[in-house]
């Protein structure tokens, strides 16, 4: 019998390529979204969608309608997409005999996610990371006069509330709180990493790099091979978590070619798009048992409506403007497919909650569709015995 799949995210092209992979391998797949209209509502590879409460703003009401879905509609397997999984993770034991989320359990989640336990995770399990502490911290001040550093939310996502500053620079007032983090600067090449785990086993690892990006979110990037060391290194890290589900990596790969771990993001992520779809789809449901994911021939990969507008936005930089659109050229459109060609030609009325948000009330792509899914936003909405855990968690770490 067939498995019936419930994707908890329908808005992004990730989700999407998810879809089509699981529909493709003979599953039932459904999609949940707090947005009534999304990318994978007109897919052919999408039995039936549903709306859902936005977790943020009630995750209680959110993981009620989730169960009430899957009861209904017998779903066997839940497999987290975006920010959303923080909340998602927390359906493991409320759910009915048989039923089973992919992702690890909330708690480390949770440490992976947050920035500063990240670090600190990391530098453990041997992981290369930059010199990191809170803002509320005295040591802060001492590594802003000693480099270059970063300073953003530890709960953050999509670039949201990350800024940059020289050596010496002081630490502004408003900035000296125990929810932000100062990082020292690494100068390099940024990296991303996404790995699919199960059970501290590494099935597969993508390596890109963004040849484009809109803010701090890439819509336009390719595949990177031979990083042995980086692949090494995750490897390691996922087998001493024993981790289970998607993991990603962002990196700063330095002039002398060491990786520099700076956060970690414990969800699906643009390198999806490079995995064959049958071989991710295996190692999703484990049927049967796969040793490792293969890649698509393809090494390029684009959201062409972002990366063309991101071109005319360089229209009076002529050089800049054509380099842009030679992407559009010379990569693969991640919503495309003539098998499944609605969601690529109606990508602008699935997706206008998203770029009206964009375009009319000043929000960055990355915040628009996140803003209604993220943790950060919903942590004291949640029932008191999970925020007394939550406190502790993001106090103590693990």
């Amino acid at each position: 019998m067939a498995q019936t799949v419930l994707l908890t995210l329908g808005r992004l092209p990730k989700g999407l390529e998810v879809a089509r992979s699981l529909a493709a391998a003979g599953c039932r797949v459904l999609v949940a979204d707090p947005h009534g209209q999304h990318l994978c509502v007109p897919s052919n590879a999408v039995h039936k969608s549903f709306r859902t409460p936005a977790p943020s703003r009630s995750a209680e009401a959110y993981l009620d309608r989730l169960v009430d879905i899957v009861e209904t509609e017998r779903v066997d397997l839940i497999v987290p997409v975006s920010e959303e999984i923080l909340f998602v993770s927390q359906l493991k034991g409320r759910l009915p005999p048989g039923a089973a989320v992919f992702s690890d359990r909330f708690e480390t989640l949770l440490n992976l996610h947050h920035k500063g336990h990240f670090c600190e995770l990391a530098r453990t399990h041997g992981l290369p990371v930059p010199h990191s502490v809170v803002a509320s911290d005295p040591d802060a001040v001492s590594l802003a006069e000693a480099s270059d550093f970063v300073i953003k939310p530890v709960l953050g996502c999509s670039g949201d509330g990350l800024s940059y500053h020289r050596r010496g620079d002081p630490i502004p007032e408003r900035n000296r709180k125990s929810d932000l983090l100062v990082q020292q600067k690494i100068e390099g090449t940024l990296v991303s990493a996404m790995a699919v785990a199960r059970d501290g086993a590494t099935l597969g690892t993508s390596i890109y790099k963004g040849t484009l990006f809109s803010g701090t979110v890439a819509t336009s990037f390719e595949r990177i091979v031979g990083m042995e060391t980086l692949s090494t290194l995750i490897n390691n890290f996922i087998h001493r978590l024993d981790f289970t589900g998607f993991i990603s990596f962002d990196v700063i790969v330095d002039q002398d070619d060491r990786p520099w771990f700076i956060e970690c993001n414990p969800r699906l992520t643009s390198a999806v798009h490079f995995f064959d779809p049958e071989d991710l789809a295996a190692a999703i449901l484990e049927t049967p048992p796969l040793a490792k994911i293969g890649f698509r021939p393809q090494a390029r990969f684009q959201e062409g409506h972002t990366t063309l507008m991101e071109a005319y936005g360089k229209i009076f930089q002529p050089r800049e403007f054509w380099r842009r659109l030679g992407l559009l050229r010379h990569s693969r459109d991640v919503l495309w497919s003539s098998r499944d060609p609605l969601p690529f030609l109606l990508m602008t009325p699935m997706s206008w909650r998203v770029l009206g948000d964009a375009l009319f009330n000043g929000l960055s792509i990355g915040k628009a569709v996140t803003k209604d899914i993220t943790w950060v936003n919903g942590q004291h909405s949640l029932p008191q015995q999970t925020r007394t855990s939550v406190n502790h968690e993001l106090s103590h770490g693990t």
